[in-house]
């Protein structure tokens, strides 16, 4: 069976933007670990709800200068994006000043879905080992890629690479 010129142009682009944007690639798949937090509101939220969607999973915290300063870009990914299939879902690490959290979402008007991790225990599922930390799930909910490191997610790069895998 022969493939499509089309399909390896594609493929390539995907892993073109991805490099772009410093995305660390797995070998390997695997399916994303579902898990259930509480949002602000004390509500709970699972991964799971979101499947079939594309997923930027941010892990921060208030106290994190480089979490704080990519928040912005976060907020305007969502905006332009939400409506596309793209999810951006913030788990915050802050442990112990949810009012801290709440006062910084509030300020900032941030829209997307904050989930709170006080105990740690999906960071410790997902190996956190530095703020921020980005996961990007597949529609499929299998991983795409994890960033360590703030990104300037609304760049024409961060842009041009939802764009590539919302068009999966």
């Amino acid at each position: 069976m022969l493939v499509p010129m089309r399909v390896f142009a594609d493929v390539a682009g995907r892993v073109q933007a991805l490099s772009r944007m410093k995305v660390t690639v797995p070998s390997v798949r695997l399916s994303a670990p579902d898990f259930t937090l509480p949002d602000l509101k004390l509500k709970s939220v699972s991964l799971s709800a979101y499947r079939g969607k594309l997923v930027l999973l941010n892990f921060w915290a208030s106290f994190c200068a480089p979490c704080r300063r990519e928040m912005p870009a976060l907020e305007h990914l969502w905006q332009r994006y939400r409506g596309k299939g793209l999810v951006v879902l913030a788990l915050s690490a802050d442990r112990d000043n949810l009012k801290r959290v709440e006062n910084f979402i509030t300020e900032g008007d941030y829209s997307f879905p904050i989930l709170l991790d006080t105990a740690g225990k999906v960071r410790k599922i997902y190996e956190i080992r530095a703020l921020p930390t980005s996961y990007l799930i597949g529609r499929d909910g299998k991983f795409i890629g994890r960033v360590i490191g703030g990104r300037d997610w609304d760049s024409p790069q961060g842009r041009k690479m939802i764009e590539r895998l919302l068009s999966r």
